[in-house]
């Protein structure tokens, strides 16, 4: 499809490259336990849990700059593929992988967009800010209560241990003291039941 206009035709090229999303799958199964979830289902997921529960961010946040943020946050993974958050190989190149897909995905786009969400991703990554402690903790939320839902199906799968998702978990309430106890719970019921791994 020819566009004249330089500009909307990155753009239009960005948003085709990013439906590629719909094919990263993660290792955390959709509520019904059926098949894993996509990265897109997990960015949407995040985007209205963020327009539902900022109310409950530890520090004020621009609730508009949090959801963009998770919209994008997994972009990278286009490139980079989705890295288990129990990975131990996996994560040790983890980072670099991310960059190099970042430099890719997001020098797509007209510059001054390209570099307005490759500076917002590099501020999730950081992990400093309170939109971004919040961030984090949505996406630390959101596949506690995926697999709370299926059984523990994908911590079973993998043999995952308390000291693992507590480990993953040390700075959650960081970014909501409130959602953290809500996870802490789904937790220990889970450890209960043998879902997770003493």
């Amino acid at each position: 499809m020819y566009i004249p206009d330089e500009r909307l035709r990155k753009q239009m090229d960005f948003v085709m490259e990013t439906d590629k999303c719909k094919q990263v799958f993660r290792q955390t199964y959709i509520s019904d336990g059926s098949r894993k979830e996509n990265d897109a289902e997990h960015a949407f997921s995040l985007a209205l849990m963020c327009s539902l529960l900022s109310e409950y961010a530890e520090e004020p946040i621009d609730r508009l700059r949090t959801m963009e943020m998770v919209l994008i946050h997994d972009l990278v993974e286009i490139d980079a593929g989705d890295t288990y958050a129990y990975d131990a190989v996996g994560n040790q190149d983890k980072a670099e992988r991310e960059k190099i897909a970042a430099d890719r995905i997001f020098g797509l786009l007209p510059e001054d967009q390209g570099s307005y969400y490759r500076k917002l991703w590099e501020e999730f990554e950081a992990y400093e800010t309170p939109e971004a402690k919040f961030a984090h903790t949505l996406d630390n939320a959101q596949p506690v209560m995926l697999n709370d839902a299926t059984g523990g199906l994908a911590w079973r799968e993998h043999q995952v241990h308390k000291s693992q998702v507590y480990g993953r978990n040390k700075k959650t309430k960081e970014g909501s003291g409130k959602i953290w106890e809500f996870i802490d719970r789904i937790f220990k019921k889970n450890i209960e039941k043998g879902n997770i791994l003493e």
